[in-house]
């Protein structure tokens, strides 16, 4: 029994043994990826892939259709869009669009920024978006055109006028939006710090809903594309000039499907530049480098 108390108190010491590990700089430090996962990690190399791979459907669908006045293949789509690039005739319907699309596109934003500055402010700002919006973003802006012809007449003013229409609500909404979603905390330092009016809405409402407020402005630039298309669609027919819509209408009445095609893609093309181009460059020097959005 003391023999048990005395192992007890006084138990077996293990040798001690020391363990020689690699020197760190031996290990590779990092492990290249094979160069397909490098390759397939860059996004537009997928979204090329996408767009490849969309051609190529396209031709296959229309060789095996076989009627060009129907729909035409894209190797012949691909030869018109080069063609009305290399004649000049394609880039000053393009010049055209987008002037008219970038006026009408900067007046809606501001309005929206106005109406939505006014809605945090005041009761007043809030209950006139509100009605507003209920009342005017159901109504598409298309079926504004006759009161556009009576009010503006022909031309430049009755486009700008229903642009500013399909821009003006959603962006007003999704800015809004935003701005009710900024936590009470930055609300109640911009008021300690004695921010009131409109340097309290840059500087704290702003930054604080600028991914909504981004979402808001992609919404607004296709709404505003659709809207113009349309637009020249009948604008472009009663006057005889116009953009990309009337270049499309134009070639439909002559049944050159082709041109027609190609004007599509024109929008398109222009659509993913933007895109890619201009909401992305400002995303990753806005939100994303703010780790507001990943």
């Amino acid at each position: 029994m003391s023999a048990n108390i005395t192992g007890s108190l006084n138990p077996p010491v293990r040798p001690e043994y020391e363990l020689k590990l690699k020197p760190f700089t031996e290990l590779p430090v990092e492990r290249e990826l094979p160069l397909g996962s490098r390759l397939w990690a860059q996004g537009w190399l997928r979204k090329s892939v996408i767009l490849v791979v969309l051609a190529i459907i396209w031709e296959v669908v229309a060789r095996w259709q076989n009627n060009e006045l129907l729909l035409p293949t894209f190797s012949a789509t691909a030869q018109a869009l080069v063609e009305g690039i290399s004649s000049g005739e394609l880039l000053a319907k393009v010049a055209i669009s987008l002037s008219v699309l970038l006026q009408g596109y900067a007046i809606g934003v501001l309005a929206a920024f106005i109406l939505t500055t006014l809605a945090v402010s005041t009761q007043l700002g809030r209950d006139l978006l509100d009605t507003l919006t209920s009342m005017l973003n159901p109504l598409p802006a298309i079926a504004l055109l006759p009161l556009a012809l009576l009010w503006f007449g022909i031309g430049r003013g009755s486009l700008v006028f229903v642009l500013v229409h399909s821009v003006l609500w959603p962006m007003a909404l999704n800015t809004y939006a935003g701005f009710q979603g900024v936590p009470d905390t930055l609300r109640m330092a911009g008021r300690n710090y004695g921010l009131r009016g409109i340097p309290y809405v840059l500087q704290i409402l702003v930054p604080a809903a600028l991914p909504a407020i981004l979402s808001g402005l992609k919404i607004g630039w296709a709404f505003a594309w659709r809207t113009l298309i349309a637009a020249e669609l009948v604008f472009g027919a009663s006057s005889g000039k116009g953009g990309l819509g009337w270049y499309i209408f134009q070639n439909r009445n002559e049944l050159y499907t082709d041109k027609v095609f190609a004007g599509l893609v024109t929008v398109i093309l222009i659509g993913l530049l933007v895109e890619n181009i201009v909401f992305r460059t400002l995303e990753k020097a806005t939100v994303q480098r703010w780790g507001m959005q990943r």
